[in-house]
């Protein structure tokens, strides 16, 4: 299984060193407004609110600023970012004034987008792929100079497969990538692998298979690359986090937690498949279970094309206190569902990179801040989460000082 190095440069334009940010999925609509947005921070054109880096307290760790970040990533649509920011901005999410100010730098992130994996084209063994994959990653990292790339899926949901054999064991998964009659890993995972093997830290901002295989999991470990996931935690789910802890902390008994979501755009047409939306529930209702020991936590996703961009969250919470007397609190949310993410998808490619250059490796628990499912930690608490983030800022922005 090679590795594929590349030699660690630092920025020319700024002087400090800089960091990729590729995405998979670079063309939808997260990663647009991720790079539009990115543009707007750089350029001065927007404040980073909603930066959870930018708060004080984390902003001053010596992460890459916002200006020493570069696009690139992943993507079969051929759309280019301008015509899609276009058309978030005719959808009302998008400032039209921020996609005409910051046009050429989406010019330039979209000439960085190399054509992803199309499963229904196989290209060989899914070694060949992942390698073609982690060199479209290397080319750029040796193309701007950059001391690292953070590799970040903002895809949409795949259906998540039955584990095989071979994915719990790093020689018998090597032995299956090579061979191109074997079943080929899920397409998030493949590109988890060619993150791996490019020496990238990466982050699963979807609930797909990703690096969540055993053998993924274990050789980015071995290789000295952070990772992070799973499933970010943009909306419904974080507010269910911060109102969850309060019940269990006035020793209310939850009897019931149901909720709804509606949405459109390619997220929502994605969902509409009920095996893809499977993966996306258990997520979403993993934590809540946790925190309060309810039974019955229903969640429906429902596609509603007119919506478009917008998601619509429900809450129907019934909570049993003192003298067996009943609550209910409803709680309902309308939002750009992009608009909540795009600010976390740059806090992760600053985090990981901070992350990288201390030499940690593995999964990073204390990023379970940004995930509903996260990786490494049991803990879904909202405040409890941001308190080990914190924590873990201050202490690895430490060791980054004393190497």
């Amino acid at each position: 299984m090679p590795h594929i190095h590349a030699r660690a440069n630092t920025s020319a334009r700024t002087g400090r060193p800089a960091t990729g940010l590729w995405l998979v999925g670079a063309r939808g609509s997260v990663a647009t407004t991720a790079a539009l947005g990115l543009a707007a921070l750089a350029g001065g054109h927007a404040a980073p609110t909603g930066c959870v880096t930018a708060r004080p307290g984390l902003a001053t760790a010596p992460m890459p600023d916002f200006e020493d970040l570069v696009i690139g990533g992943h993507d079969l649509s051929a759309c280019p970012l301008p015509k899609r920011a276009e058309a978030l901005a005719d959808a009302g999410m998008l400032p039209s004034r921020l996609v005409t100010l910051t046009r050429d730098a989406l010019e330039a992130a979209d000439a960085e987008v190399r054509p992803g994996h199309d499963p229904a084209r196989p290209e060989g063994s899914g070694q060949a792929t992942a390698e073609r994959l982690a060199s479209d990653i290397v080319a750029f990292r040796e193309r701007h100079g950059l001391d690292r790339v953070v590799v970040v899926d903002v895809a949409s949901t795949e259906p998540l497969p039955d584990p095989l054999p071979e994915h719990d064991d790093v020689s018998l998964l090597t032995a299956a990538l090579a061979d191109p009659d074997r079943a080929p890993l899920p397409p998030s995972s493949l590109y988890a692998y060619a993150a791996i093997l490019a020496g990238a830290p990466y982050a699963a901002f979807t609930p797909s298979a990703c690096i969540a295989l055993p053998a993924l999991a274990q050789l980015a470990t071995e290789r000295g690359i952070p990772f992070a996931g799973q499933d970010g935690k943009t909306g419904q789910t974080w507010l269910r986090t911060v109102l969850a802890p309060a019940m269990a902390a006035r020793n209310l008994r939850v009897l019931s937690w149901s909720g709804t979501n509606l949405l459109g755009g390619g997220d929502g047409a994605t969902l509409a498949d009920p095996d893809a939306v499977g993966s996306k529930l258990s997520s979403k209702s993993r934590g809540l279970r946790a925190v309060t020991g309810a039974g019955t936590t229903p969640l429906h996703i429902d596609y509603v094309p007119d919506l478009g961009d917008v998601k619509v969250a429900w809450d129907h919470v019934h909570v049993e206190g003192f003298l067996g007397s009943r609550l209910t609190l409803q709680t309902t949310w309308s939002a750009y569902d992009s608009m909540l993410a795009a600010p976390l998808v740059l806090d992760l490619a600053r985090l990981l990179a901070l992350a990288h250059a201390a030499g940690l490796s593995g999964p990073v628990p204390e990023l379970g801040f940004f995930f509903k499912d996260p990786w490494g930690s049991d803990v879904h608490d909202a405040a409890a989460q941001e308190r080990m983030l914190s924590d873990w800022v201050r202490r690895t922005a430490a060791r980054v000082d004393a190497r």
